[in-house]
């Protein structure tokens, strides 16, 4: 849930997938209780609506209305015959991040920071990385350390279809590709974000999933649906025993620096400072929370 280890904490808990067609849902996004958004050029959108698709997106934005939610859109793959036009048509609107979908070399990064930089996008437009195919999984710390990159993300339809895996409770044959992806995220500070739970009414899989993710280590989860919002907002957001808990260890430290000491000892453990740096990790993530939410 933060914008980068080490660095200010953006909110990442929810980020929800619209389709840039869908007027009536995109209407909706500013009052949804989400961190972000994605508005989707790629999969809900077909061939021959390409352009209407990337019209609908700019005007979308133009109107504005989001708070401080993020704006990130999806474009269609490089080697597609649509990528290169989505980014040059994309370029000057008002987003926050381009989410790259399918990508598997450094090079295609460059060449979608060089159509952007070329059709005038800003310097400093974020770039989002869907991690779906064998290839960027197992070459994910190259893409992950590019220049502008912001966010990983998970794209298990896709890398289960590649794999021939069986979609299993527990979704134990994704699970490494799950370790290697936040590995690179957190080797390069970015952010990682769990893919989508695509059974809508599966409320019970989408918590499972959920808590899965965040326990080893995602930031957030992408949503289909505006159903789990709430869902996702509580699972990944630091409760009140952990925040409660991340005060009491950051006085205790400081008590125990105070008496000269470097080792606090809580509730009979050890307190060192890589506990400290994390229980303050987490109280700078829940201020980050409320700002968002004030």
């Amino acid at each position: 849930m933060t914008g980068g280890v080490g660095g200010a904490p953006r909110p990442r808990r929810s980020v929800l997938f619209t389709p840039a067609l869908n007027a009536r849902a995109t209407a909706k996004l500013g009052q949804l209780a989400v961190d972000g958004f994605i508005l989707d050029l790629e999969d809900s959108v077909a061939p021959a609506a390409k352009p209407e698709a990337r019209a609908a997106l700019v005007k979308t934005l133009a109107g504005g209305g989001f708070g401080r939610r993020e704006r990130i859109a999806r474009v269609n793959a490089m080697a597609s015959p649509w990528g290169a036009e989505d980014l040059a048509a994309i370029a000057r609107a008002p987003l926050d991040g381009v989410l790259l979908p399918k990508i598997e070399t450094p090079a295609e990064i460059a060449a979608a920071r060089d159509i952007l930089s070329r059709a005038g996008a800003r310097a400093d437009l974020a770039l989002w990385l869907m991690i779906e195919t064998p290839r960027a999984v197992l070459d994910c710390d190259a893409l992950a350390g590019q220049p502008g990159v912001a966010c990983l993300i998970l794209g298990f339809e896709d890398l289960g279809k590649a794999l021939g895996a069986r979609a299993l409770p527990g979704r134990a044959p994704m699970l490494t590709a799950l370790s290697l992806v936040v590995l690179a995220a957190r080797a390069h500070g970015r952010s990682v974000l769990d893919g989508v739970h695509v059974d809508i009414a599966d409320d019970a899989g989408f918590e499972a999933a959920a808590v899965q993710a965040r326990d080893y280590g995602c930031d957030g989860k992408t949503l289909v649906h505006p159903r789990t919002i709430e869902a996702a907002n509580r699972i990944f957001s630091p409760s009140a025993a952990e925040l409660d808990h991340a005060r009491r260890l950051v006085a205790a430290h400081a008590e125990a620096l105070a008496r000269g000491r470097g080792i606090a000892v809580l509730d009979g453990a050890m307190v060192e400072q890589l506990h400290v740096d994390r229980a303050k990790q987490l109280l700078a993530t829940a201020a980050a929370i409320a700002e968002l939410q004030g």
